[in-house]
């Protein structure tokens, strides 16, 4: 596998990438969403009902068609970073990594020994045992850790977090963000802005790849996030492209009635 992964070299130089979410599992998503020029697709198994198996059919058509498979794993746990890995993602996008002991399980949880912890099996990601030696060489140099930053906590602790080697960069989780100060939801509070501020000021003095999940598919918020500097930008969601297309078009109809 790794057959291609220009997202790690974008994210070891602190360049900017764009991506986006998938939730539906149905193969068709993928193979439309690839035609639109994203960077990396990453398939949620955390708010989504995408199993194992479809996630590794997902997996297998974002790779064919060049672009970086990730996976967000529902928590921070070794047994499904690992399967997901062994199902051929090129990394894995790792929610509520609150402190340092966090980012540091989630890096041994894709590497393999002496690096890390991971379990040693033969599967889609080791082409099912005669790809083990090659997918080994390049497993350090080429599988990508991004932790979330979804709990003040981690805002807290965010400078341990982030020099912890193996995690290539980190991505906000705004609602959680929020949830954790006490007002869910409220993205211009204080207590939130303040946040964002120290997040944005940290990761730009260590010059490290800061992300966000743009959730409306509207380009000038992505642009917005890009002035500020954010490198590796989610671009909204299969569901919300589809939804919000159908609804803005069959509104313009509806008034022209």
């Amino acid at each position: 596998m790794f057959k291609i992964n220009k997202l790690k070299e974008k994210l070891k130089n602190n360049q900017l990438s764009i991506g986006s979410w998938v939730t539906l599992s149905h193969m068709s998503i993928p193979e439309i969403m690839a035609t639109a020029g994203f960077d990396w697709l990453a398939i949620d198994m955390e708010h989504s009902v995408i199993e194992i198996s479809e996630a590794q059919a997902l997996i297998s058509l974002i790779e064919a068609r060049e672009i970086v498979p990730l996976v967000r794993v529902g928590e921070n746990n070794p047994y499904l970073i690992k399967r997901v890995m062994d199902a051929g993602a090129y990394g894995v996008i790792v929610p509520m990594v609150n402190k340092k002991d966090d980012a540091v399980k989630a890096v041994k949880a894709v590497k393999y020994p002496p690096y890390g912890n991971r379990g040693v099996g033969l599967a889609r990601a080791q082409k099912y045992g005669i790809g083990f030696e090659e997918y080994k060489s390049k497993l350090d140099d080429n599988s990508i850790v991004i932790v979330q930053i979804e709990h003040i906590d981690a805002v807290r602790n965010l400078d341990e977090i982030i020099s912890v080697e193996g995690v290539d960069g980190c991505i906000i989780g705004p609602y959680d963000l929020s949830g954790s100060l006490g007002v869910a939801g409220q993205f211009d509070h204080p207590d939130m802005l303040a946040a964002i501020i120290k997040i944005e000021e940290t990761c730009k003095k260590y010059k490290f790849p800061l992300g966000f999940h743009v959730i409306p598919p509207d380009n000038r918020l992505v642009e917005e996030k890009i002035d500020k500097g954010y490198k590796f930008i989610a671009f909204s969601i299969d569901f919300m492209f589809l939804g919000n297309k159908c609804r803005d078009e069959m509104k313009m109809l509806k008034s022209k009635q």
